[in-house]
């Protein structure tokens, strides 16, 4: 069962929320191309700063039963627009990340979009393939949250996808 998410823009007070979300190191591992320091709230502050700055980027906090659970965006990156989300590891596995994306992709109805995730992240996966995202390529870069070189599947939400009525 899906949850009911509200997403609402980002607020100077989710950002708290959002920096210890990121402290968890399963999530900077499974996110892999996060933050170099998690822990640096400085560079967090100037890098959340910088994006909701760009009118281009649609940043949202996720919000469930009053409580931030986590954030997506969409973002673009050369001709193309990327979704990203991040969820709060004490809420992984319930659902808010495909309801908070699903929302998101109401929202922003550009097609087709974007999205990358490391070869094993099983879950993130899931959660752009409940969204209708299918795998069109692979890539590779430095991932400083794991300090190695990952793998990554290239993935797009195709433009046949918003005729469906499910996003």
């Amino acid at each position: 069962m899906t949850p009911e998410v509200e997403l609402r823009p980002v607020r100077d007070d989710d950002l708290s929320a959002f920096f210890a979300h990121e402290q968890d190191p399963q999530a900077n591992w499974m996110a892999a191309f996060g933050p170099k320091d998690p822990s640096d709230r400085a560079a967090f502050d100037a890098h959340w700063a910088r994006i909701r700055a760009d009118e281009r980027i649609v940043n949202r906090t996720i919000v469930a039963g009053g409580e931030v659970v986590g954030h997506v965006a969409a973002f673009p990156v050369d001709e193309q627009t990327e979704v990203t989300y991040w969820i709060n590891p004490e809420r992984w596995g319930r659902g808010y990340a495909t309801a908070g994306l699903t929302a998101l992709l109401r929202e922003v109805r550009q097609r087709p979009v974007h999205a990358r995730a490391a070869k094993d992240n099983a879950a993130s996966l899931a959660v752009l393939r409940k969204c209708g995202f299918v795998v069109v390529g692979e890539d590779s870069g430095f991932a400083v949250g794991r300090g190695v070189e990952v793998e990554e599947w290239v993935l797009e939400l195709p433009a046949e996808a918003a005729d469906q009525g499910d996003h």
